[in-house]
């Protein structure tokens, strides 16, 4: 088959804010910056989900000329996209997703996630089997040298009860840029459960970290791109 349409824009953007912490009214989420999206969240955010344990600023789904772009049960597709993580942004020994991947119809999900994790005194970048036993990595790598430059995440998924997914993380952009990290893993689950998996960018996280993991910070998105094999 024929690659599919490439991605060109999301199907909502979610920062849903709890009461009484509504955001001051010159704060903004996401906004495009020149080439890029720009994702903004303050340490004093929280979403109206999880008991005020967690905050949010997410975008989500893929559009291309009006459509939405669904990823479905045995599909083959591919995503790239450039990122850059400040240094502001930490790893944290609770979740912090820059990228998961649900399944809208039941809302069910993580599945597959890139986070920024911490974990035996260090900080890193880890595309992870989340909804598996143990969320175990599919690809991770130190995220000292991947700070505060812009950097390449390409993604192949096959949803299902037992799918697929790989990743490779580049520490650089273009075809020249050096591999980080790299991994594939099969028997993920990452279902469509009779609807669609929609993939997720921006920031996602708990709240319950050490608090100085948990600052204002931001993330920086540009030239994604999807295709079905």
């Amino acid at each position: 088959m024929a690659p599919g349409p490439r991605h060109r824009r999301p199907e909502g953007v979610r920062g849903r804010r709890s009461r009484p912490r509504q955001p001051p009214p010159d704060r903004e989420y996401v906004v495009v910056e020149g080439d890029h999206y720009r994702f903004d969240i303050w340490k004093d955010d929280r979403d109206t989900t999880g008991g005020g344990d967690r905050q949010r600023t997410e975008s989500k789904g893929m559009v291309q000329n009006g459509t939405t772009l669904e990823m479905h049960d045995a599909e083959t597709w591919t995503l790239s996209y450039e990122m850059y993580v400040p240094s502001s942004l930490h790893g944290t020994s609770k979740f912090t997703h820059i990228f998961p991947t649900k399944t809208p119809s039941a809302n069910d999900g993580p599945w597959v996630t890139l986070d920024r994790a911490r974990g035996g005194g260090k900080e890193t970048l880890a595309a992870r089997a989340y909804a598996d036993s143990g969320s175990p990595n599919i690809a991770a790598t130190d995220l000292a040298a991947l700070r505060d430059r812009w950097i390449t995440i390409a993604w192949t998924f096959t949803p299902g009860a037992k799918g697929k997914a790989s990743c490779v993380i580049r520490a650089g952009t273009g075809p020249g840029a050096p591999v980080a990290a790299q991994g594939s893993m099969s028997g993920v689950k990452i279902p469509g459960e009779g609807g669609y998996v929609r993939p997720k960018w921006g920031i996602y996280r708990s709240v319950e970290s050490a608090p100085s993991g948990i600052l204002d910070t931001y993330l920086l998105l540009r030239n994604y791109t999807a295709a079905r094999k």
